[in-house]
């Protein structure tokens, strides 16, 4: 799988239990490439702390691990810096700081100095928006017989496929939320060995 397939499962937030195997495999060693230290990459202090109050509003803590207890937001610092193109990087920063810019023009301060009431009231807008895009890729669709391509370009859509990826790929997610679980094969311990020897002879 290259980079592009990568990104193109990631913002769409793909079900993991029907992930490549080998896209699970990048995001674990992506995940222990974050080390015990938090480390600044791309994003500066307050673009991660924006990323940190969105990404627990989606994933809130209840009585399950939040998206800021797995460290959601070094997460998607680490692939806006290691997956995305310098295009996507821009994309995905101009559209972190249009949050800020909305939230200013509704209730005078930035993003991170709301209230938890005013920081859902911007995400619904967000999502609205986002809802109204795919609506009308859909639409174009069914118009022209061809399929919808996904809406990449939409800010929020990227930073939640972000999120739920990050969540639910480490430990807590994976176990807690998911309870993922690795499935043997089957194994058939007990075969007739005389019987399979007379079938052998015949």
């Amino acid at each position: 799988m290259n980079r592009r397939d990568a990104l193109r499962l990631l913002a769409t937030g793909a079900a993991l239990q029907l992930a490549p195997g080998n896209l699970l495999a990048a995001l674990r060693d992506a995940r222990a490439l974050l080390g015990t230290q938090t480390t600044v990459r791309t994003l500066d202090l307050h673009q991660r702390a924006t990323v940190t109050a969105i990404a627990e509003l989606i994933i809130p803590k209840t009585d399950t691990p939040g998206a800021t207890d797995v460290r959601v937001a070094e997460f998607i610092d680490l692939i806006v810096t290691e997956w995305y193109d310098a295009e996507e990087r821009t994309h995905f920063l101009n559209g972190l700081a249009d949050v800020d810019v909305r939230t200013q023009a509704l209730f005078g301060r930035n993003f991170v100095d709301s209230s938890p009431g005013q920081q859902t009231q911007i995400l619904t807008v967000l999502g609205q928006q986002m809802s109204e895009e795919a609506d009308a890729l859909q639409n174009h669709a069914r118009q022209y017989r061809d399929s919808p391509p996904q809406p990449q370009k939409n800010f929020y859509y990227m930073l939640r496929g972000l999120t739920l990826m990050g969540y639910y790929t480490s430990e807590a997610g994976a176990t807690r939320e998911l309870d993922f679980q690795i499935i043997p094969g089957r194994f058939d311990g007990c075969v007739d060995v005389r019987a399979s020897r007379e079938e052998g002879e015949n």
